[in-house]
């Protein structure tokens, strides 16, 4: 299970264990520890796309020099994207960086320097490690995502870079089940896809409700990662109000999350 950490400044992340004994240094963000005003207080580190309302981006950059700070990465260069509820993965080689306008949902980074980076506001954020740590990856995936299959996709990425290393894997917070209602028309692409293993509960013919994280767990295990090399969590960013953003909660303007993880130098 991932573990709660306060920093002395009293900013809140949440870590894995296992990325932890892996030597790459990482966080799952919450709200809590930053300089962002409401509607955004107080650890922004994103603005919703298509709202008026804004956050200061010199305070989203402060806010992820805090929070750089708290894990023991200030002044590594902050990798990005322009996320796309795909699953293309970019290479830390490539032209990404905080202004950057490569798409994709996932990044590889093989070598000590770089963070990889992904945002969420109730989409699940997943990092990924070799168990030696010389390769990590930052993974977004909502329910478009997941049937696309942008888990998957990383870790083939990320064994490429490191063939004969074993991987570990952390599933961050983001919308629980009971919060997350989808129509037919996506229960019906879980169904499909997971079969008979419990990722959907229909509350009619017309919609029902989504596991997403159980969903990623299970894409996990599907990719060959074993069970006790996955660290997961039970909080939900929708009922979790306090440390947590959430956009289905706040009906679209709120702050966004981070999960970030660099390689072992």
């Amino acid at each position: 299970m991932l573990v709660r950490r306060v920093s002395e400044s009293k900013l809140v992340w949440y870590e894995s264990p296992l990325l932890t004994a892996a030597g790459a240094a990482h966080a799952f963000s919450t709200r809590i520890g930053g300089v962002s005003p409401p509607p955004f207080e107080s650890l922004n580190l994103g603005n919703p796309g298509g709202c008026e309302i804004q956050d200061d981006y010199d305070r989203i950059g402060q806010n992820y020099r805090r929070l750089q700070s708290a894990i023991g990465l200030a002044d590594r260069p902050l990798l990005r994207l322009h996320q796309v509820h795909g699953r293309t993965c970019v290479k830390a080689d490539a032209a990404i960086s905080w202004e950057s306008t490569a798409k994709g949902d996932a990044i590889i980074v093989a070598h000590s320097g770089p963070i990889a980076s992904v945002r969420v506001a109730d989409c699940c954020p997943i990092l990924l490690a070799c168990e030696d740590g010389s390769a990590v990856a930052a993974v977004h995936a909502g329910w478009r995502g997941v049937v696309a299959g942008a888990v998957t996709a990383a870790l083939r990425e990320l064994r490429a870079a490191r063939p004969k290393v074993p991987v570990v894997a952390a599933i961050g917070p983001c919308i629980g089940m009971d919060a997350f209602e989808v129509g037919a028309e996506v229960l019906n692409c879980f169904d499909v896809i997971f079969k008979s293993a419990a990722v959907t509960r229909w509350a009619d013919e017309k919609k029902g409700y989504v596991d997403l994280r159980r969903a990623i767990w299970l894409e996990l295990i599907a990719s060959g990662v074993p069970e006790d090399k996955i660290d997961t969590t039970d909080r939900c960013t929708f009922r979790d109000a306090d440390e947590f953003y959430s956009h289905r909660r706040d009906k679209g303007i709120t702050g966004r999350m981070a999960a970030l993880i660099a390689a072992a130098a």
